[in-house]
């Protein structure tokens, strides 16, 4: 019975050690035409290509430690908030318009805001 596991000295599709996972991924017919055009444009097979493309995705998406890092200041999370809200609005809108929208999104609505952890307690 053959070991899949182990790879030959002369296997340089990429790091690897004697424990390497073999691991089957079911994609769509487009998303695999895709990856074969992605392995063909560089030089490489599907597997090789399906392995570094999920080592590049890894490596752009934000980890835990980058959220944890920017800040827990409610002030600087708002900003960004606002910002990727305003990015979605529809363009067309107007300037007022656009900022009751990003208004009622980040207050959220009056009924919740005793529920807010983020703000002062009303007086009674």
């Amino acid at each position: 019975m053959t070991d899949f596991t182990r790879k030959t000295p002369d296997d340089t599709t990429g790091p690897s050690t004697d424990r390497d996972a073999i691991s089957a991924v079911r994609m769509s017919e487009r998303l695999t035409a895709e990856v074969d055009a992605w392995a063909e444009a560089h030089g490489t097979v599907r597997s090789t290509a399906i392995r570094q493309l999920v080592e590049l995705g890894l490596g752009a998406a934000p980890s835990a430690d980058d959220f944890n890092s920017a800040s827990h200041d409610p002030v600087v999370i708002e900003d960004l908030a606002v910002k990727q809200i305003d990015r979605l609005l529809d363009p067309s809108l107007s300037v007022a318009e656009r900022e009751r929208r990003i208004r009622r999104l980040t207050e959220g609505p009056p009924e919740f805001s005793d529920q807010r952890i983020d703000l002062p307690k009303p007086r009674k």
